[in-house]
């Protein structure tokens, strides 16, 4: 398959599928367990295109992230529901008879997914916010180094939280549901990978390809870590720890912006040998977070991609 663009395109792992956005479409392919492959794809206009930010460094970023979130959020619900439907007669009349959602159903799928936002939220603040601070903290009261050197009890605060995200990713990858996501994963990036090297978009000649790619949500992750030690060595010490927690998290969009733009830079520059450093830690996280995906799971994400070029393709015809 040959498209008449080249468009940048990223990705998501789903359960059993995955996501695909291109710059004007997500589209979504999941492998029911009946090994039918179902696909679904919208037309999205990019936030930060929408709102007027694109051009605007730090604030695209930050709209960007939100995007993506409440895009997975949306596109995680979709497969978990595809990959869990039951296929009995009577299931299956349900949803012929069903030409569309009532009003209250969409708007319980709203709350449940502000919920499900919100939990994933409130255990990021937690794992990542108040637990490597408290204890920073707790080494300070032992240490008098980390009382009088701010930088250095910045950098224990940061690689702590570094610890606590390889600890947790690493924990995820011993569950063989989340391995399988983490394959899918690896067949998102390989199968991008040959389109980026314009090969026909076929299993046999994404296979040849590495799941790592640096233009990846988990590089973005781990870029955040970094310059939050940084931006943060920058924001005055609070005495008192509640009031500190909370100014750390009030800087977080500034970190998520800045993480954004080296992200979006190293796209650009992947050659340059200060890219190939900054991306590096991202790079050696994806050893973990993408495995090497069999040939089914290969098809599912090139059914992905192919219809969010397709349909890129039909949208420029028309235009």
């Amino acid at each position: 398959m040959k498209t008449k663009l080249d468009l940048a395109v990223g990705g998501q792992a789903l359960i059993e599928g995955v996501m695909m956005r291109s710059p004007n479409f997500v589209s979504i392919a999941v492998r029911k367990k009946n090994g039918e492959i179902v696909s679904k794809i919208n037309r999205q206009i990019p936030w930060p295109k929408k709102l007027g930010v694109s051009k605007v460094p730090l604030v695209r970023g930050v709209v960007s992230v939100i995007e993506m979130m409440v895009t997975g959020a949306k596109a995680l619900d979709f497969a978990t529901e595809q990959f869990v439907d039951e296929d009995d007669e009577e299931s299956k009349k349900s949803h012929k008879s069903e030409t569309k959602k009532s009003r209250i159903q969409n708007a319980l799928e709203g709350l449940s997914l502000t919920v499900s936002l919100i939990i994933s939220l409130g255990l990021g603040f937690v794992l990542f916010k108040f637990v490597p601070l408290y204890i920073t903290e707790f080494l300070r009261g032992k240490f008098v180094i980390l009382q009088t050197q701010y930088i250095l009890f910045n950098l224990v605060d940061g690689l702590i939280r570094i610890a606590i995200f390889f600890a947790y990713i690493s924990i995820l990858f011993v569950f063989k549901s989340f391995r399988r996501v983490f394959e899918y994963h690896g067949a998102e990036h390989m199968s991008i990978h040959a389109y980026e090297h314009h090969k026909e978009l076929i299993p046999s000649e994404v296979a040849q390809y590495s799941p790592e790619h640096p233009r990846c949500g988990t590089s973005f992750l781990m870029a955040m870590l970094i310059v939050s030690i940084i931006v943060y060595s920058f924001v005055p010490r609070q005495e008192i720890f509640w009031l500190n927690l909370l100014l750390r998290f009030s800087i977080l969009p500034v970190i998520a912006g800045i993480g954004y733009e080296i992200l979006k830079w190293s796209a650009k520059h992947v050659n340059h040998p200060l890219m190939k450093i900054i991306i590096a830690p991202g790079i050696m996280t994806q050893y973990i977070t993408t495995q090497k995906p069999d040939t089914a799971q290969i098809e599912v994400a090139l059914v992905a991609l192919k219809n969010a070029l397709n349909s890129e393709d039909n949208l420029h015809d028309k235009e």
